[in-house]
């Protein structure tokens, strides 16, 4: 007698559940395309609260109780000068259990966004961007990256001539250097908001807005590059752009315009000296967030208007993901927004290309040989202070 299994074939299950991925894909695809199209998401119910939540959000490697010295002072630099506020810290291990609880099927049903962000786990940089979003939609509060320290307590945050109810977002300035706005490299970077500390209420229809974006640049990026998302290759300036203070600022100007109903460009917020809302947003002055940044009027940190340091420590990131650098001039980035400096920069860089590629290749091999002649100087230095510390 003839048997027959049951169980399809193994290269059945496997088509079958290729094709359920691809329309999966396909249909967030299109979702994210018509929400981001039309405005993204604005819930027809939503009313935002009074007040905003007492929480202060970070995240990092591990948990708050094995910070370095380092990090730990710059935790209690929060903690203690608001102290009606609760601290939270998630970590590498403990966020992914975060996203699943407000965004899993217990949640807000976002299954797309619980899927994306586990497959960051290899982009470290877009998974951390990504998660002070989603953790700003879903609760609110004060979000500031590790390596921001409390200036000033957060009462500060809002000044008295505004009413707190009227204000759903709190945001400052970090770049405002317009003069460049079509450089080839700074364009993208000139005029942009601090996504390093800022406060928000839950459930913002702007938060939401940025997290689709995200996820829509992510998806057309995973088709462009022929990769999943996993195994994204960004640069520098394509981590800014796609969830970095560019995405930011280009969510918030999007929902302003939204909320105000009318195009908001950068132009309201160009030397900025007093605090403005626009669009239920309160924009601070780059003083605010970015003091001692040394660019866009930003002040120093002596400042009544300073309200964070940012320490810039935990900036490792564009290591995986580096700006771009000239073989003889290097990054222009390094000119800090300094005209002069960007403008010979610029002219270095324009002879360089138009030399015969001899003659380039000479220039290189000779900034390669400056650079290891000032590497080993380097290194007969610290050599002779380590065997005479004295001498530092």
């Amino acid at each position: 007698m003839q048997t027959f299994n049951s169980r399809p074939p193994f290269k059945a299950l496997f088509a079958n559940q290729f094709r359920m991925l691809l329309i999966l894909f396909a249909t967030c695809t299109v979702f994210l395309l018509l929400h981001s199209t039309l405005g993204g998401f604005r819930d027809p119910s939503f009313l935002p609260m009074e007040q905003f939540p007492k929480k202060i959000w970070q995240s990092w490697k591990v948990d708050a109780l094995r910070f370095e010295d380092r990090d730990t002072e710059r935790a209690m630099s929060w903690t203690t000068k608001n102290a009606a506020h609760r601290y939270e810290v998630l970590t590498d291990d403990s966020a992914m259990t975060y996203v699943e609880q407000f965004y899993g099927p217990f949640g807000l049903n976002r299954p797309d966004i619980v899927y994306t962000y586990r497959s960051l786990n290899s982009i470290r940089i877009i998974q951390s961007d990504l998660l002070r979003y989603l953790i700003m939609y879903a609760e609110g509060g004060v979000w500031a990256d590790i390596d921001v320290e409390a200036v000033r307590s957060i009462e500060h945050f809002i000044p008295k001539r505004f009413n707190e109810k009227d204000v759903n977002m709190v945001i400052g300035i970090e770049t405002d250097e317009p003069g460049f706005k079509d450089h080839p490299l700074l364009g993208s970077k000139a005029q942009s908001f601090c996504q390093w500390t800022f406060m928000c209420k839950p459930r913002l229809p702007v938060m939401m807005r940025l997290i689709n974006n995200i996820l829509l640049w992510l998806n057309n990026l995973s088709q462009s590059q022929g990769v999943p998302i996993s195994e994204l290759q960004l640069d520098f300036d394509e981590v800014l752009s796609g969830t970095g203070p560019s995405a930011f600022t280009t969510a918030i100007l999007a929902e302003m315009s939204v909320t105000e109903g009318e195009q908001i460009s950068w132009d309201p917020f160009h030397d900025l000296e007093e605090s403005r809302v626009v669009g239920e947003v309160l924009v601070l002055p780059s003083e605010a967030f970015a003091a001692g940044t040394g660019h866009s009027d930003s002040g120093n940190h002596g400042g009544r208007g300073a309200l964070v340091m940012h320490h810039f420590h935990a900036s490792s990131w564009p290591t995986q993901h580096p700006r771009y650098k000239h073989p003889v001039y290097g990054e222009v980035e390094k000119c800090n927004w300094d005209p002069e400096c960007v403008a010979l920069w610029d002219t270095n860089t324009a002879f360089f290309e138009s030399l015969p590629e001899e003659d380039q290749l000479k220039m290189i091999a000779i900034k390669d040989q400056d650079d290891l002649k000032a590497q080993k100087k380097e290194a007969e230095v610290d050599h002779r202070l380590a065997l005479h510390p004295g001498l530092a």
